[in-house]
C-alpha cells in the first residue's frame, strides 16, 4: 500500500488535509464534554451557510447520527458509527451511492467528521466479551463535538444576520413607501424643480436592489435611499415655509376649493379580499373582467416586493403597491385615477403590475397606461392576454392557468 493513502471497496482513496484535521481536531475535546445530538444539529442546520455545507450533505449527517445510539455525544460512549452504504442510504431517503458518497468525502472536508478506516477500508465493530462495542471503524462524530461551541456560535450569528436582513427589509420598505408619497406631493403641486432627476435615482436605486438580497446588498441602498428621503423632505418642507410666508386666505380657500377629493381613492385603497362594488366608466365584459389575485402574483412577481412589508396578501396589498410602482416609474396620479376608474380599481392595480414587469421594454410608462385605458375605454383591452403571456414569460402553462 502506498504512503498516504489507504484502500476501500470503491478503490484507492487518497489521505486528504480534511482527513487529517479532522483527526487532529478530535483530539481536541475537553474532558467530560458532552452535547445533545439533535440540538447541535439543528445548530448546525441554522449555521450551514457559515460551514459551507448543503441540505444534502445534511440530510447524510441526519442518517450518520441516527446510528449514534445515545442522544448525547461523549467520548464516554463511543463517537464511532458504522453503518453501510445501503443502511446510509436507506436513512437518507434513498440517496444514491454515488451522491451519498459525494457529501460523506463533503461532510470529511467541512471537518464535520472523520474517516476511522479499518485495514480493508470496510466499516464494523468489534465486540468483548461481555457483548459491548471494543474497537470500531467506520465514521467519527469526534469533530462535531470538538466543535460543537464553535457551531453554536456560528448559529446564533446566522441568527443575528437573519435579524439584521429584516430589520434592513423593513427600512426598506418604509423608505421607499415615504420617498414615493413625497415625490406624490410634488407631482400634484406642479412644484418648480429638477423633479425629474429625483425620480429617476429613485428609480435607479429601487431596481439596483437585488432579487435575493443580503446584508451588504441592502445597507447601501436602504443609507442611499434615507439620504435621498431627507433631501426631499428638506427641499418640500422649505418650499413649504415659503408658501406660508408668502400665501394669504385668498389663496388658501382657492385652493382648498379647487382640490379633487376623489384623488382620495389612490391613497386609500378599498381593504378586503373582495372585489370592488365600484363600477367601471366603459364597456362592461371581457375588458372588466377581474382575474384571481394568485394568477395576476404569478404573472407579475416583481410586484410583491413593493407591498406591505415586502409582500401581498390581499388585493389592498396590490393596490397599495401599485400606488408605489406608479410613482418610481414616474405615471402621473391622474393617469391612474383615470384607469382606476376606466377599469375598475383591482383592474388597474393588476395593469401596474403588468408594465412593472415589463418597465424594461416600456420606453414610458405612464403614456402606455394612458393607452391601455383610451383602448379600454373602447371594450378593445383585456388583462387576459398580457396576463397569459407574462405567465408563459416566467414558465407557467397557461393552460392551467386560464
Amino acid at each position: 500500500m502506498e504512503s498516504g493513502s489507504v484502500t476501500t471497496p470503491f478503490g484507492r482513496r487518497s489521505m486528504t488535509l480534511a482527513m487529517l484535521a479532522g483527526q487532529f481536531i478530535s483530539r481536541e475535546i475537553e474532558p467530560g464534554k458532552s452535547v445533545e445530538k439533535w440540538k447541535l444539529f439543528r445548530s448546525l442546520c441554522a449555521a450551514k451557510r457559515h460551514l459551507g455545507i448543503s441540505d444534502r450533505a445534511l440530510a447524510v449527517l441526519n442518517a450518520l447520527l441516527s446510528f449514534y445510539p445515545e442522544n448525547t455525544l461523549s467520548e464516554e460512549t463511543g463517537l464511532i458509527v458504522f453503518p453501510s452504504n445501503l443502511q446510509l442510504s436507506l436513512r437518507a431517503h434513498g440517496m444514491a451511492e454515488a451522491t451519498l458518497r459525494r457529501h460523506l468525502a463533503a461532510l470529511v472536508d467541512a471537518g464535520l467528521v472523520a474517516r476511522k478506516d479499518s485495514p480493508n477500508g470496510k466499516r464494523y465493530a468489534r465486540k468483548t466479551r461481555d457483548g459491548a462495542i471494543g474497537t470500531a471503524f467506520g465514521f467519527s462524530l469526534a469533530p462535531l463535538l470538538a466543535r460543537s461551541t464553535e457551531i453554536e456560535q456560528f448559529a446564533a450569528k446566522a441568527e443575528a444576520d437573519r435579524l439584521e436582513l429584516q430589520r434592513l427589509r423593513e427600512r426598506l420598505t418604509l423608505c421607499r413607501r415615504d420617498i414615493a408619497k413625497l415625490i406624490d406631493v410634488v407631482v400634484e403641486g406642479e412644484l418648480p424643480g429638477d423633479w425629474a432627476a429625483v425620480q429617476e435615482h429613485f428609480r435607479t436605486l429601487v431596481q439596483s436592489i437585488p432579487r435575493a438580497p443580503g446584508i451588504d446588498d441592502l445597507t447601501p441602498l436602504v443609507e442611499a435611499l434615507e439620504i435621498l428621503r431627507e433631501q426631499v423632505a428638506n427641499r418640500l418642507q422649505t418650499r413649504a415655509k415659503r408658501q406660508e410666508l408668502s400665501g394669504n386666505p385668498d389663496q388658501t380657500e382657492r385652493h382648498i376649493q379647487e382640490s379633487k377629493p376623489e384623488s382620495i381613492i389612490e391613497l386609500e385603497p378599498r381593504s378586503g379580499n373582495e372585489p370592488s362594488k365600484r363600477q367601471p366608466i366603459g364597456p362592461v365584459g371581457e375588458a372588466n373582467r377581474i382575474f384571481p389575485l394568485g394568477l395576476v402574483l404569478k404573472a407579475c412577481p416583481e410586484i410583491v416586493n413593493y407591498g406591505p412589508d415586502g409582500t401581498v396578501r390581499s388585493w389592498r396589498d396590490l393596490m397599495i403597491a401599485a400606488v408605489t410602482v406608479r410613482s418610481m416609474l414616474g405615471v402621473y396620479p391622474s393617469a391612474y385615477q383615470e384607469a382606476c376608474a376606466v377599469m375598475g380599481t383591482e383592474n388597474a392595480a393588476a395593469a401596474m403590475a403588468c408594465i412593472l414587469e415589463r418597465a424594461g421594454h416600456i420606453n414610458s410608462a405612464g403614456g402606455y397606461l394612458r393607452d391601455l385605458t383610451a383602448k379600454a375605454k373602447q371594450g378593445r383591452f383585456s388583462l387576459g392576454p398580457m396576463l397569459m403571456a407574462l405567465l408563459r414569460a416566467n414558465g407557467f402553462d397557461v393552460r392551467s392557468a386560464s
